[in-house]
């Protein structure tokens, strides 16, 4: 059976309380609880003027899968916080979100730090590992980088 979901994509100045909230909740969740990272995932890139939080939202309006997009410098993009609900997973959600960020960025070039055991799954977008691997909160990571 597939999961019915919304696509949502908003400035981080037009997010309501109530959807930032929603979306900090899924992501404290997953990479703090689950993932057992006690790190500060408010970074105060949230409400930067030009971040873009795009999520897929459940029939009864839950954050299943969420996904930021900010603006590092003018023309450059950093795919982050990418993250689907335990209990959501198998149903191609994350990839849906990736979809939509690759649309918004367009030919500009973009990076983002994949957690190892997930770089296959941001390679089918284009990018590409660069460098060595690093531990970031105990988690091997990798830079991935999709040119423009």
């Amino acid at each position: 059976m597939t999961l019915h979901a919304t696509l949502r994509r908003e400035w981080a100045a037009d997010l309501t309380p109530q959807q930032l909230y929603d979306l900090l909740r899924l992501r404290v969740d997953i990479f703090v609880v689950e993932q057992k990272c006690p790190y500060p995932e408010l970074d105060g890139r949230d409400l930067e003027p030009s971040t873009r939080h795009f999520w897929l939202a459940g029939d009864d309006g839950r954050v299943l899968a969420t996904l930021r997009l900010l603006e590092d410098k003018p023309g450059s993009y950093r795919v982050g916080r990418v993250c689907t609900a335990a209990d959501a997973r198998g149903n191609g959600l994350s990839g849906r979100l990736m979809e939509a960020a690759v649309a918004e960025i367009g030919s500009a070039p973009s990076v983002l730090d994949a957690q190892v055991a997930v770089k296959d799954f941001y390679a089918r977008y284009g990018y590409v590992t660069e460098g060595e691997e690093f531990l970031e909160d105990g988690i091997p990571h990798i830079t991935m980088r999709r040119p423009g």
